[in-house]
Order: structure tokens, then C-alpha cells, then sequence
């Protein structure tokens, strides 16, 4: 058994594989790792790409694209290692940023996952939109980070260096201890993409794992290198896949509730939509939601074994507020303005 493998899901990036995978590789010698790229079934010259000019990397050849989450699952059977590292391909590693999370990791045995700090590969000074420094969730499903809060991202000046419990681990860089992953039955393959990693670390929190942000370990991501922010496509996944997570997760005293708020806050965000004139998000928002209502009868299985398994519904990082009043209505921007 290796200690870890750090495993980058690919999908037609062969010239974000180029562009980032070297730093990969040469940053991430201080710990015994295995480096492998799981390919889905690509179109494009990624295969060849890392059997040509990256000979010491892994390839895993899946049969078809996955998605994110069932390709993700399908790649770690064929890994064996202590930790696993969930990488995207358009993320460039620093210095130590893969011993930090181990030896805390080693360090904290309590803890089964974590994310290092992930600052924007466009602009370097500021965090980035997908996992920032660390992931949190609202009463309503809503998620938000330490270091952004909807469209807000902040500027990183060390105000977040401390490493910390957090609700949820950005599948851009999750590192997570694999015999935890397959416990709690990984990624949902039924999400394709969007929201699968806040799912898999619901089913984490509420049977007593802890999950931390390691801001010693520093990350640049260039995100939305796969869909667009506000591509329609993404805009459906998102607001299907929350709803499908909300109802595999929420305690029963909450789940009518949750829902019916949300299905109030759907409705206005597809009028905002509207009223921008941007119809295709508007449509992707009313999708989502009939989707969500076809497919919820396939997911009632899930929710009593997550039910059954449920160790604590006290979950801190869930925190007990509206995240869109505390920022859209308030005014509060800043993670360090919410408490």
C-alpha cells in the first residue's frame, strides 16, 4: 500500500495536463506518492499527452465519461493507498503543499479529509471561488466558504491561515483517508458533477468524522475550466444536485421545512434570472427542480441508510443562519463579518 495517490480525473485536457501536471509531480516528491491521471474516455490527445511526455505518471483509462463523481469512484478501485487526493487538472501545486496535509493529517488522526488553501490561478492574491479556505453550509443548503461568499471573493492578506473544522472540502484538491471514502460509499455517480463532494461530506459530519482546511498547504486554481460560471448546464446541476443532497441529508425534523423554503428560493432566483434577461438559467432553474421531483422516489433508499447511520445532526459548520439574508439583505460580504 502507498501512502498516497494523488488521482486528477480527466476529461479532454490535454493542455491543461501540460500546463499543470509538472508542478504536480515535482511538488509532490516529499511524501511517498503515486501520481495518476483517470482518464474519461477522452476525445483529444490527453492519453498520449501522459504516455509521451509524463512516462512516470499512472494512466487509468476509464471506459466512458463518468462525470466527476463516478469516475472519481471507478478510478480509486484501482488505487491502493492510505490517503487519496482529489486534484483537478487546472490546479497548480506549491511547495509542501502535499506533505502539510499529510503530516496534519498523521498528526490528527480524527480527521479524515481536509483541503489545502485554494487561491486563483488568474489572480494569485485573491481565493478562489471553488473551495476558497474551507466550505460551510447554510440552514437552507446554501454553501459558502471561508473567503467567498456567493459572487464575493475576498483577497487573501493571511486572515484565514488557521487551520480549522469546516463543513465541506472543495473537490478541486480533497484529501481524504480511502478506507472513510468507501465507508460512507464515496461520490454520488448520480450527481454527474456539482455538489458531489458537500454530499460526500454531509454523510461524513453526521457519522462523526471531522474534515479540516489546511492553510499551510496552498493550491492555485484556475476553475470553471470544464463548465462556464452561469453556463446553464452548471446552473442545472447545481440546483438539482443540492435539492437531491438536501433530501439525502436533512434530519427528518427539518426536511419539509428546508424544502419548502427552498422551492420559494428557486422560484425567485429563476425571476432574477428572468428579469437579467437570461433565459437559459431561468429554464435551467425550473429543470432542476422537475428533475429533482422525478428523481427523488430513486434516492429514498439513500436518505434511511444516511438516517441510519446518523451519529449527530449538531454539526457547527452547518450553520443555523440564512446565508443569502446575512449577505444580500445585510450586507455582510466577508466570511469574518457572518458571527
Amino acid at each position: 500500500m502507498k501512502k498516497v495517490s494523488v488521482v486528477i480525473l480527466n476529461w479532454n485536457g490535454s493542455e491543461m495536463l501540460r500546463k499543470y501536471l509538472t508542478s504536480v509531480i515535482q511538488y509532490s516528491s516529499e511524501v511517498e506518492a503515486e501520481i495518476c491521471v483517470a482518464d474519461n474516455a477522452s476525445t483529444d490527445d490527453s492519453c498520449r499527452v501522459i504516455e509521451m511526455e509524463f512516462p512516470t505518471v499512472r494512466l487509468i483509462r476509464l471506459a466512458e465519461n463518468y462525470g466527476f463523481a463516478e469516475g472519481y469512484n471507478r478510478a480509486l478501485q484501482q488505487v491502493d493507498a492510505e490517503y487519496v487526493v482529489l486534484l483537478n487538472s487546472d490546479v497548480r501545486v506549491s511547495s509542501q503543499w502535499l506533505s502539510s496535509m499529510v503530516d496534519y493529517m498523521d498528526c490528527h488522526r480524527e480527521v479524515v479529509a481536509c483541503q489545502p488553501k485554494i487561491l486563483s490561478e488568474r489572480s494569485s492574491r485573491s481565493f478562489e471561488y471553488a473551495g476558497a479556505s474551507g466550505g460551510f453550509i447554510d440552514c437552507y443548503g446554501y454553501p459558502f466558504c471561508r473567503g467567498r461568499i456567493f459572487d464575493v471573493v475576498e483577497v487573501d492578506h493571511g486572515q484565514y491561515d488557521s487551520p480549522l473544522p469546516i463543513f465541506w472540502a472543495s473537490g478541486a484538491a480533497l484529501l481524504i483517508r480511502l478506507d472513510a471514502y468507501n465507508k460512507v460509499g464515496g461520490l454520488d455517480g448520480r450527481f454527474f458533477a456539482h455538489m458531489e463532494e458537500i454530499d460526500l461530506c454531509w454523510r461524513l459530519r453526521s457519522r462523526g468524522y471531522v474534515i479540516h482546511c489546511v492553510p499551510q498547504s496552498v493550491v492555485y486554481h484556475v476553475g470553471g475550466a470544464t463548465l462556464k460560471k452561469e453556463n446553464p448546464r452548471k446552473t442545472f446541476l447545481n440546483f438539482r444536485n443540492n435539492l437531491l443532497m438536501l433530501y439525502k441529508n436533512l434530519p427528518e425534523d427539518e426536511l419539509r421545512r428546508v424544502l419548502y423554503v427552498r422551492s420559494v428560493l428557486d422560484y425567485v432566483a429563476a425571476l432574477f434570472f428572468l428579469l437579467k434577461g437570461d433565459w437559459g438559467n431561468a429554464q435551467a432553474v425550473w429543470a432542476a427542480r422537475k428533475e429533482y421531483h422525478r428523481l427523488r422516489n430513486r434516492f429514498k433508499a439513500d436518505r434511511d441508510e444516511n438516517l441510519r447511520a446518523t451519529i449527530t445532526t449538531s454539526i457547527p459548520e452547518r450553520v443555523p443562519f440564512s446565508i443569502l439574508w446575512r449577505a444580500k439583505v445585510r450586507g455582510k460580504k466577508r466570511y469574518s463579518e457572518l458571527f
